[in-house]
């Protein structure tokens, strides 16, 4: 029995079985309509989600199985003082697997030593999320058919994005990704991640402030929003939150190809009149998850399909 915390769980070759899977199921859904019948994936969400949670039991439904669990930790046992521990041990009679967002480093890592169900991490505090990373790389493969020999911009919440921070990790493992971290000085990416991946795996990286000036040189950019939930100072985060605002003037200084990706939700950084722009690949990015996580479920619960 396998889990998912971390991109870095799949090899190289398993995440490009895992991708090509993701697109079979993409171009021929039919085929895969009833492979999880009599199936039940759990979803324990003890932080709000809308795209995540709502993709995972899509996915499930999309393979012929069902979905149970709860969206926030003030409608579970949780709130009565029950362990991540006990919580899993009891959804291990439900279900067959699991996907668990967590406020807390390492809860559903936490989970995954006591459970007879493998265990999806969907989001643990500011540490990773796979399956984002996931999403990330089966859109920019489909949409640029390839994962190496690119330039991405990352912009935003570079210090609390768990979601930056899987997308590096997972992106250094191929040959002539450039980094371009585009942040304001007190949202920078952590030292660990300059450090110990970026510098670590020699690739070649930048830290700039200004939006503008990456933007031409640029085959992705990654837009993230400044997280409300992650600042314990109010003042903070109204300074931060309109630090960068990606429009039509902004999307002059791109390149016809350049994608522009979100994990989402948005609030400002990306205004509504971008929606139109065919470089605007965030929503597609959202369609792309369901697939995967289809791929990630049929994987992780070892269903074959021929």
């Amino acid at each position: 029995m396998r889990h998912l915390m971390s991109p870095l769980d799949l090899s190289v070759e398993e995440l490009e079985h895992l991708l090509d899977l993701a697109n079979d199921i993409e171009q021929n859904p039919e085929k895969y309509a009833h492979a999880c019948d009599g199936k039940k994936i759990a979803t324990l969400f003890y932080e709000p989600s809308t795209r995540t949670r709502l993709s995972f039991e899509a996915a499930m439904m999309n393979l012929g199985g069902k979905a149970l669990g709860f969206s926030s930790a003030d409608s579970s046992s949780a709130s009565k003082g029950e362990s991540v521990s006990d919580t899993i041990r009891v959804v291990s009679c439900f279900a067959d697997i699991c996907a668990m967002r967590h406020p807390k480093e390492g809860a559903p890592l936490v989970a995954s030593l006591v459970s007879k169900i493998p265990v999806i991490n969907a989001g643990d505090g500011g540490h990773q999320h796979p399956t984002q990373t996931l999403t990330d790389l089966l859109t920019i493969r489909s949409l640029k058919g390839r994962l190496d020999n690119i330039t991405i911009g990352l912009c935003g919440d570079l210090k609390f994005g768990r979601t930056v921070h899987s997308l590096i990790e997972a992106l250094v493992r191929y040959p002539n990704v450039k980094f371009v971290l585009i942040s304001p000085e007190e949202l920078r990416i952590p030292d660990y991640i300059r450090e110990d991946v970026l510098r670590a795996s020699g690739h070649e990286f930048e830290e700039v402030t200004r939006l503008e000036d990456a933007l031409p040189k640029l085959d992705v950019l990654y837009m993230t929003r400044v997280q409300k939930e992650r600042f314990f100072n109010e003042d903070d985060y109204v300074r931060m939150k309109d630090f960068y605002i990606l429009d039509k003037e902004k999307m002059k200084l791109a390149g016809p190809d350049m994608l522009v990706l979100h994990p989402l939700p948005r609030v400002n950084e990306i205004s509504t009149e971008i929606d139109s722009d065919p470089r605007a690949a965030y929503f597609k990015q959202v369609q792309y998850g369901v697939y995967v996580r289809m791929a990630l479920i049929l994987t992780l619960l070892e269903v074959k399909v021929c």
